[in-house]
């Protein structure tokens, strides 16, 4: 079952989402990354920190252009238009649950994980993946990737949230993208001129946080360190790949919201993969293993992720999440963040749909 709710309105929201939280003195700001993670690992929490790579010496406005999402409680946030409100009845919900292994002929594409690049995308991939995991969860085909560069680059305006490219989006109206205009095929980055997939990201990977592992670039030597332009909305695939780009679209069927942690956990169990978003802080910019939970520093923004299941760590329970910083970030390109008492807005912008 689902109920209606009058979506806030996303006129407003004409400035970019990432772009709109900076002001003139964060320019000129720097985090003081040394103290943040003195403080977070003195401090006998649940999760280390390190000084970030990328961010070692850049400005709070600099790392508030590298997030891209609306939270609820900001001018623009478009609400889904329909929440899910009955879900089937479960026997019991487990300590923990993780989408990877409950599907496992799905793992290929639940445990992928991407790169957004120079591009404050984040929004599209943390819609793509997750219809993209339904879609394998509901067909069981584990080999086709869609693609966030033709969600990044085709939704976009009123009937898109008023997502903006590079510049910030939000889940909600990629989902509802998906089921009006649907969402081609494509790989990543490495994926581009091999014909596999009709739309790969065309932005390069790099190294976000860390110091680059072999054969890949940090992010301030890609592009020239200058964050990418959108992309170009085309209706065309690779010159050579072999099917149309009407042929290749993914429809979703629907799309809606989920409110409450045992009915997220309930809709994890049942269909699988959610889009979540949770405001970044100065210290998450600093996470590298265990479970988050903000404890200094100030608001840069929102980001948007996929979310993959739930766990207890030492008494601490959590969500997992899949970021879209590739696999040289974090817990090999995940994260856990404390589950339970909406830790950063994490448990109140939650969007799915049916593949």
């Amino acid at each position: 079952m689902f109920t209606k709710v009058i979506a806030a309105s996303a006129i407003v929201a004409t400035a970019s989402a990432s772009a709109k939280h900076v002001v003139a003195e964060d320019h000129k700001t720097f985090t003081d990354f040394e103290a943040i993670v003195k403080h977070v690992n003195n401090a006998g929490t649940t999760w280390t920190a390190s000084v970030p790579h990328r961010f070692a010496n850049s400005t709070v406005a600099a790392q508030k252009m590298a997030l891209g999402t609306v939270m609820p409680h900001e001018d623009g946030y478009e609400a889904p238009e329909n929440h899910r409100t009955k879900f089937q009845n479960f026997d019991a919900i487990p300590e923990s649950f993780d989408v990877r292994t409950n599907w496992p002929e799905c793992a290929a594409i639940t445990g992928h994980v991407r790169d957004q690049s120079l591009c404050g995308s984040c929004w599209a991939f943390g819609s793509t993946e997750a219809f993209n995991d339904r879609y394998c969860i509901k067909t069981g085909d584990a080999t086709t990737l869609f693609s966030p560069e033709d969600t990044v680059s085709c939704c976009s305006g009123i009937s898109c949230g008023m997502s903006n490219g590079c510049n910030g989006g939000q889940p909600s109206g990629a989902w509802k993208f998906f089921t009006k205009k649907g969402v081609v095929t494509g790989g990543d980055w490495a994926d581009v001129g091999t014909g596999d997939s009709c739309r790969p990201y065309t932005m390069e990977t790099c190294a976000h946080h860390v110091a680059p592992p072999a054969g890949m670039k940090a992010c301030d030597d890609v592009n020239g360190g200058v964050d990418y332009a959108t992309p170009k909305c085309t209706s065309e695939c690779e010159s050579n790949y072999a099917v149309s780009f009407s042929k290749d679209k993914h429809f979703a069927s629907s799309s809606y919201g989920i409110k409450g942690t045992e009915n997220m956990q309930k809709e994890l169990m049942e269909k699988g993969t959610l889009s979540v978003a949770f405001t970044v802080y100065e210290d998450f910019e600093a996470y590298t293993s265990g479970v988050y939970q903000h404890k200094t520093g100030k608001s840069l923004g929102g980001h948007a992720i996929k979310m993959i299941g739930w766990g207890v760590d030492n008494g601490t329970p959590y969500w997992i999440c899949t970021n879209s910083w590739n696999s040289s970030w974090g817990e090999e390109g995940t994260f856990r963040i404390l589950r339970g008492n909406n830790e950063c807005g994490i448990e109140g912008s939650v969007v799915a749909g049916d593949a």
